[in-house]
């Protein structure tokens, strides 16, 4: 009788272990059925607000591009976005497919991820992820025919490597304090030179001065994201940055995060008057860092990141009218 009370669980749990998902105890005999998925389930995982952060590079890149070549390649510009845009796409879906699998989102603060919710089977969810990540790769290739620029094959495919292994692999450096070096490198100096790159074929200095800033911000919206989930984090073994420093050296760093980028505003200003306009976006970065400062529960986070999340573009969309203005 001992032998086969214990048989149904151990089934289950083979049954959990080969989706990948880790088996979780259940406090009834019969669990409530999920609810079926929805198409809006699917763009919830897809994270669409976290979009600006893959727009704002690319506007301050082909604002660049309009300075320097008096012209604007709008294919090329928009091939930079669809990729930009089908990177991050990805990269939400390979997020929710890895933390799924690991139980890191098992108890998450913000929206729920697929994977983890079980309405979904990881490998659904994987396979989503891949679907971007091949789009991004494709229509990168375009632009490589276009523009005879073959070397950004060899970038191309470090985006692409960067993006999973953030929680993806046997040892994500998400998991140990780099995510906020890597998405300072990718959202900002790349992207951003990347796109002013592909039009015109130089570097200048009006790419590489806001690119600084697209980094910071996009640094600000992690490091809101982790502070939201830093308790969570702890108890998975997520060892971000947030977990590693604590909490008020990541209110700090958030703080220096957000308010750089108009310092780069002040230097543009002088020779691009209308990025005065950009110190306008102050208006959402201190709202949302005194949020920061003064939170009680994680969830007031959530605004902050919105915020946070919104004002990357803003002040992205104030550059690039500096630019053409």
């Amino acid at each position: 009788m001992a032998a086969s009370r214990k048989t149904p669980r151990t089934t289950a749990s083979k049954r959990s272990g080969s989706r990948g998902n880790p088996a979780k105890t259940r406090v009834s005999a019969a669990p409530p059925k999920p609810t079926p998925v929805t198409a809006r389930d699917w763009v919830g995982a897809a994270r669409l607000r976290t979009l600006p952060l893959a727009i704002s590079p690319i506007l301050v890149g082909t604002g660049a591009a309009i300075v320097v070549g008096d012209r604007f390649h709008w294919v090329l510009a928009l091939c930079c976005l669809v990729v930009a845009v089908s990177l991050q796409i990805a990269v939400n879906f390979a997020n929710d497919y890895s933390d799924g699998i690991r139980g890191t989102d098992d108890h998450r603060v913000g929206p729920t991820r697929l994977t983890a919710s079980g309405r979904v089977s990881p490998r659904a969810v994987l396979v989503a992820a891949l679907i971007f990540f091949g789009i991004a790769a494709l229509v990168g290739l375009a632009v490589v025919i276009r523009t005879q620029y073959w070397w950004l094959l060899a970038v191309g495919a470090v985006c692409i490597v960067a993006a999973w292994f953030y929680t993806g692999g046997k040892r994500p450096y998400g998991y140990f304090g780099l995510g906020e070096l890597f998405v300072f490198v990718f959202f900002g100096p790349v992207a951003t030179v990347g796109t002013t790159y592909v039009q015109t074929g130089v570097i200048p200095q009006e790419s590489w001065l806001p690119s600084l800033g697209v980094g910071f911000l996009a640094c600000g919206v992690l490091v809101t994201n982790n502070l939201r989930d830093i308790e969570q984090d702890r108890v998975a073994g997520k060892r971000t940055l947030t977990v590693l420093i604590g909490r008020r050296a990541s209110q700090a760093l958030y703080t220096v995060f957000m308010l750089l980028p108009f310092a780069i505003s002040v230097l543009l200003a002088q020779f691009y008057p209308i990025a005065w306009l950009s110190l306008l976006v102050l208006l959402a970065t201190l709202s949302a860092t005194l949020i920061v400062w003064t939170y009680r529960t994680p969830r007031e986070l959530i605004v902050a990141l919105q915020l946070s999340s919104i004002a990357s573009l803003a002040w992205s969309a104030f550059v690039l009218w500096a630019y053409v203005g």
